[in-house]
């Protein structure tokens, strides 16, 4: 019985990235506003019924893997020893997300995510309770609660820090690896945001 469940799971979680990979796909080739459910469904070899039994829209579709990542954040923090300080779990959950043959792909995603007012609204919408997720593992690993300022301070944080990251990744030329610059970035917030250091400040410069 435990086997046929994780083969059904196993198939269901194929169907999925079928559609979600369809879904990136057409879009990327035709423009979101050209791709229908139902061209989705196709392309996946399915249909559209069972596209709507995962998602709810084409937009919650290709937005999904960046919630995902953020949702298994939350959950791996969680999951953190609890030896480690708050902010090694956080910087070892967020690097356990990235996988460096998903790269490509993710890239294309993140990409049409940024150029999409559709789906930055649905990312932004499904952002909010993925980052409540994450206030609540931190609260947890300190004692606090989430509706106290440091755990939703810390989650915010993470997530404009992953942002920036990913943001810098997509636009740097030649591409640049995505875990050093999620590890830098966390890191800086971790230690406080301190000023780089520079030789002069330009007020300094300005002086006579």
């Amino acid at each position: 019985m435990n086997e046929e469940l994780g083969l059904r799971e196993r198939k269901k979680l194929a169907t999925r990235r079928a559609l979600i990979s369809a879904a990136l796909r057409l879009a990327v080739e035709r423009g979101l506003e050209n791709v229908l459910v139902e061209d989705i469904a196709a392309a996946a070899g399915v249909s559209p019924r069972t596209f709507n039994n995962y998602f709810s829209s084409k937009a919650e579709a290709i937005t999904s893997p960046q919630v995902d990542r953020a949702r298994r954040l939350a959950v791996e923090v969680r999951r953190r020893p609890r030896e480690e300080s708050l902010w090694e779990a956080i910087l070892e959950a967020a690097l356990a997300q990235y996988d460096v043959a998903e790269e490509p792909e993710w890239a294309t995603g993140v990409r049409l995510l940024l150029s999409e007012p559709t789906l930055i609204g649905e990312f932004s919408r499904a952002g909010s309770a993925v980052e409540r997720e994450l206030a609540e593992a931190v609260a947890e690993r300190t004692g606090t609660s989430v509706e106290q300022l440091y755990p939703r301070l810390v989650a915010a944080s993470v997530g404009a820090a992953i942002q920036v990251a990913t943001d810098r990744w997509v636009h740097t030329t030649p591409p640049a690896p995505l875990t050093p610059l999620v590890r830098e970035a966390i890191s800086q917030v971790a230690a406080g945001l301190p000023e780089p250091a520079t030789t002069a400040r330009p007020q300094e410069e300005a002086r006579p």
